[in-house]
């Protein structure tokens, strides 16, 4: 299900970081994964080939970091629209992962989870594996670090119910399966549209939602998962969702990148939006099937 990834590189410390985290996704059955820089046809003009030839050795580095736990990888240089190129890439691929950074300034001065990033994410066809990197004060200088000690050691599944959020579910089934993962699932009982005209309900709806999380939990203990917890708090969903992000318990977000009522040609709804830009963990965004 996540054997053949795509990962986007800049090149910078950050990307190596990033690099050190994809490293252990061969945990989940990871085992081809094409690298890709893509030279920004805006910025880099008659420059390519030169600029080509200073990427290659730190991208040939980042690659032998990846053989040696395992994978198989291509290296890939485009020239091109960097979103576009690694959606396309990925598609030629029949990805099942792009992994993408959210931090990291490129030669020609891009950041990761600024215009490129964000395209990807908006755009991608695919499962997103957003990295969660940072620059933090080490040693009397400044450093980047990503938050991927252990991926799996305790995994949020927030969802509504949905039928993407059911499809994201097959996700995080597989990677129970291979890790025997915590799991903590999270369904939110949204105020906004309860409080006005249904909150004497609210009983009966937290009756029907424990229902529905008991089938989930059930199925994730039959994959082998360490533990499972069900939350069913009520207020605002991304409020609730980036404060459990915050809380210092999760590894990582396993979720649906669209809720109900998402418009079609929008990889992201907004809740996932919010999730994307603000929450410290790496997240992985399954897309509805189209």
């Amino acid at each position: 299900m996540l054997s053949n990834i795509v990962v986007a590189s800049d090149g910078s410390e950050a990307s190596d970081r990033m690099i050190e985290c994809v490293s252990g996704l061969v945990r989940v059955g990871s085992e081809r994964a094409t690298l890709v820089h893509v030279f920004n046809v805006r910025d880099v003009g008659g420059l390519y080939a030169s600029l080509q030839e200073f990427m290659l050795p730190k991208l040939k580095k980042e690659a032998d970091i990846l053989r040696a736990v395992g994978f198989e990888v291509d290296v890939q240089t485009p020239l091109g629209f960097p979103a576009y190129e690694i959606n396309r890439i990925a598609s030629d691929r029949s990805a099942s992962l792009i992994i993408v950074g959210s931090l990291g300034a490129s030669l020609v001065g891009d950041v990761l989870l600024g215009s490129t990033a964000n395209s990807v994410l908006q755009s991608a066809q695919f499962p997103i594996l957003l990295v969660r990197l940072e620059m933090v004060q080490e040693n009397g200088g400044r450093r980047c670090r990503a938050a991927c000690q252990d991926y799996f050691k305790h995994i949020l599944f927030p969802t509504d119910f949905s039928n993407n959020a059911e499809h994201a579910f097959l996700y995080l089934e597989h990677i129970v399966r291979e890790t025997k993962a915590h799991v903590t699932l999270l369904h939110v009982q949204d105020e906004s549209k309860i409080a006005r005209h249904l909150k004497d309900r609210l009983d009966e709806f937290n009756q029907i939602d424990a229902e529905r999380l008991e089938g989930m939990k059930l199925r994730l203990e039959q994959c082998g998962a360490a533990s499972v917890t069900m939350e069913i708090p009520y207020g605002s969903p991304t409020k609730i969702i980036l404060d459990r992000t915050r809380s210092n318990v999760f590894s990582l977000v396993v979720m649906g990148s669209q809720g109900r009522g998402f418009i079609e040609e929008v990889f992201l709804g907004s809740i996932a939006n919010n999730i994307a830009r603000f929450a410290p963990l790496p997240a992985l965004f399954v897309p509805a099937v189209r």
